[in-house]
């Protein structure tokens, strides 16, 4: 393991975009020494300068250093990961999916902690250093699934930061999971978790109010799963924005999925991005394709807080997750047309919460001295490249310390 105090030398940092006519057609690089003390970078200087210093070095070959990466959305405690291959079943609705989860999860439970540290190995190898998970909170499971993915991250402990989401997947209110709910809470969750209170829980307004009663008991955030569409999905945003502004939660909550925006009239979801923004509320996407793709330049534009996520890995409900949260910029760049060296660049900001090398006009604002050591280095010239290509990760740091990967 690396001492406390150390230099990491010779690593690619980008200094600004190269302009032709107006245009941004490249990135200028340059190579630098960073000096990490206690997990944060306590200096960087130019790689022509001789260090005399003799502290340990560690060599980064020229790699790009980029910020390490944010899994926004994703399910540790219930995968068929680490496991034999299985693909989904057919069903006709959401609760036939809950229904077979009832009777799956006692069987998966055993393998819980080891399948979740599986997946955690998996993306942070990727570039990830914090993850915010769903966990399963309802009848069937108790609160044995808080207690496996609390154990997991705790073997992860001074390696990734997290956040555990209490999930009341078979309906908060539809399962009688509120006591569950408040008890996962003293637990250790730090979001209280809903699903669709419209098709579910078949009543909007008390499934909302409970939530954000939850969150102001506990001083924790909110995240909700969203997949209602028309007037429902509407009015759940509408009711959940006011709810927000009443309780004081602004900058806490988190819509996952969100697919009413998918469907709806272009006039209305602005209007309803604005509202949100105003709030501070965020957005997780999966980045879907095909009848369910999202408006997330738009969310993005007006100022809604976009991120990309994995959600299920290899689990009954989706066979399709792989952890990669660089392939999924790349894949929102390919998606929505962003494939110029700028627009490029400036789509890392969505699977690093917000953190790019350079600014949207080209100035260096990442990385500067106090800043967290958490970052990635990667085979690319530059963050363009890196998410065009899906670059190779060659090492991850999480507050200084090399936790996956090497330079050797």
């Amino acid at each position: 393991m690396l001492k406390q105090e150390y230099w990491l030398t010779n690593v690619s940092l980008e200094q600004s975009y190269v302009m032709e006519d107006g245009q941004v057609t490249g990135t200028r690089t340059s190579l630098g020494h960073l000096r990490i003390e206690d997990g944060v970078i306590a200096a960087i200087v130019d790689g022509d300068t001789e260090l005399t210093s003799e502290l340990p070095k560690v060599d980064g070959k020229g790699l790009l250093l980029l910020p390490s990466f944010e899994e926004a959305h994703i399910h540790l405690d219930k995968t068929y990961y680490d496991s034999p291959w299985k693909a989904v079943r057919r069903i006709s609705s959401i609760f036939e999916r809950i229904e077979e989860e009832k009777v799956l999860l006692p069987k998966l439970l055993p393998d819980a902690k080891r399948q979740a540290e599986s997946i955690l190995s998996l993306i942070q190898g990727y570039g990830s250093t914090h993850v915010r998970s769903h966990c399963n909170i309802e009848p069937v499971s108790g609160l044995k699934r808080l207690e496996a993915t609390k154990q997991a991250l705790e073997t992860f402990s001074g390696k990734i930061s997290s956040e555990i989401v209490a999930f009341p997947q078979h309906g908060l209110l539809r399962s009688n999971s509120v006591e569950l709910m408040r008890q996962s809470m003293a637990e250790g969750a730090t979001h209280v978790g809903g699903l669709d209170p419209h098709t579910v829980d078949e009543h909007i307004e008390k499934s909302l109010n409970v939530m954000v009663e939850l969150a102001v008991q506990y001083q924790a955030g909110i995240d909700i799963h969203l997949h209602d569409s028309g007037e429902p999905g509407k009015q759940t945003l509408l009711q959940l924005a006011d709810l927000t502004e009443e309780a004081g939660l602004q900058g806490k909550v988190t819509v996952s999925h969100a697919f009413w925006f998918a469907r709806a009239e272009q006039q209305e979801t602005e209007d309803m991005a604005k509202r949100m923004a105003s709030l501070g509320m965020s957005v997780a996407s999966t980045v879907p394709i095909g009848k369910m793709m999202m408006p997330l330049p738009m969310l993005h534009k007006y100022g809604v807080n976009v991120k990309l996520a994995t959600d299920s890995l290899t689990d009954h409900w989706s066979p399709f997750g792989n952890g990669d949260q660089l392939e999924k910029a790349g894949r929102f760049a390919e998606l929505y047309g962003y494939n110029d060296e700028r627009s490029l660049a400036q789509s890392l900001a969505f699977v690093t919460n917000g953190i790019t090398p350079l600014d949207s006009e080209g100035q260096q604002v990442w990385p500067k001295v106090g800043d967290t050591a958490s970052f990635v280095l990667v085979e690319a010239s530059c963050s363009a490249e890196a998410v065009a290509r899906r670059s190779a990760r060659q090492a991850v740091w999480f507050e200084g310390r090399l936790v996956s990967g090497s330079v050797e």
